[in-house]
């Protein structure tokens, strides 16, 4: 009897055992929150884009990736969304109004977007895209240690503006005179513009300017091209620019005027080529600084990611409308053609 009773006493002991042991291993196997991370917070991210709201399949590539890493809206992150209607004038305001937020992070889009967004606060982390040369407009320290709060990605080497001009000479061999459609209140629009003047002085062509600081100019900067009479177009893309990709298409094509931009949604929208970022895999990227940061890293320890390929795209359809025969040797190179 003694003997069936230290059975039973073992048995219970065992299964103690076993289940303290069960549960260690479970707790073990569990996802610790990562460094800086706090558990059960809903984080607070301030958006703050050019126009009056995200361009709604990139904001969405960023919600995507965010969703990939674990950050779902309404559970562990709030994104406060503010549009600065593409007036530069109204960043200041919005930066300031989303630091009294005490926004946890701010994702911000182009130069003077990011530049009001560091002036408005410096203990808040703020992660930039569709930033030219972070570094000459005073964003950062340098490109492998930002230093301060701020880091990001930098949609273009202000270099490579130069290409553009290059690309469009090689289409048009003939074009002596290539006209610029640009905000001279972009600082980074500023850096690229001189880079296709330098580009022009080394390939013997001569610069027309057409300027449209704000989008009300865009008529005004139209009329100048009329009366120069340039042999193409170049379009830099920002907050200017960008959203009225169709209305300078038509004009392009009224005016019978062969013109080439950064972004792919102009030559979508039937402009003739394109040389620039793949846009949507660029803004993915912002999430992943963003994942990080929440999670303790530090904006001061993150490099700026630079641009390593170029996608150029043309549209055989828009050539042919132009009456144009592009180069086989262009075409070869080309990412996409448009049939």
């Amino acid at each position: 009897m003694r003997q069936f009773r230290n059975s039973k006493f073992e048995i219970r002991i065992r299964s103690t055992v076993i289940l303290i042991v069960a549960l260690a291993c479970a707790l073990l196997a569990a996802p610790l929150p990562s460094t800086g991370q706090q558990a059960g917070k809903v984080y607070r991210i301030g958006y703050l884009s050019s126009g009056s709201a995200p361009t709604p399949h990139l904001i969405a590539s960023i919600r995507d990736e965010l969703r990939d890493l674990g950050w779902v809206e309404g559970q562990n992150i709030i994104i406060e969304f503010r549009g600065a209607e593409r007036s530069v004038d109204q960043f200041p305001a919005l930066a300031a109004e989303l630091v009294r937020l005490k926004v946890d992070l701010i994702i911000v889009t182009s130069t003077p977007g990011a530049l009001a967004a560091k002036a408005a606060t410096r203990d808040i982390p703020i992660v930039f895209q569709m930033v030219s040369d972070p570094v000459t407009s005073g964003l950062v320290a340098s490109l492998a240690h930002p230093g301060g709060n701020v880091t990001g990605w930098s949609n273009i080497l202000p270099q490579m503006s130069g290409k553009l001009l290059q690309l469009l000479t090689e289409a048009l061999p003939r074009a002596s005179r290539v006209a610029v459609l640009w905000s001279s209140a972009n600082p980074g629009k500023v850096l690229e513009y001189r880079e296709i003047q330098a580009a022009a002085r080394g390939l013997g062509v001569t610069l027309q300017s057409a300027e449209a600081p704000a989008p009300k100019d865009l008529e005004a900067a139209f009329s100048a091209l009329t009366r120069g009479r340039p042999d193409a177009l170049i379009i830099l893309a920002d907050q200017v620019t960008q959203p009225h990709d169709q209305r300078i298409v038509e004009f392009a094509a009224t005016s019978r005027l062969p013109a080439i931009s950064q972004v792919r949604q102009f030559v979508d929208a039937g402009g003739l080529m394109s040389y620039g970022l793949d846009l949507v895999r660029q803004y993915r990227r912002t999430a992943l600084y963003v994942d990080k940061i929440l999670k303790g890293a530090k904006p001061a320890d993150l490099p700026v990611e630079q641009p390593t390929t170029f996608e150029l795209v043309i549209n055989l359809k828009t050539a042919k409308a132009l009456g144009l025969t592009i180069p086989q040797s262009l075409l070869n190179r080309a990412d996409e053609v448009i049939q």
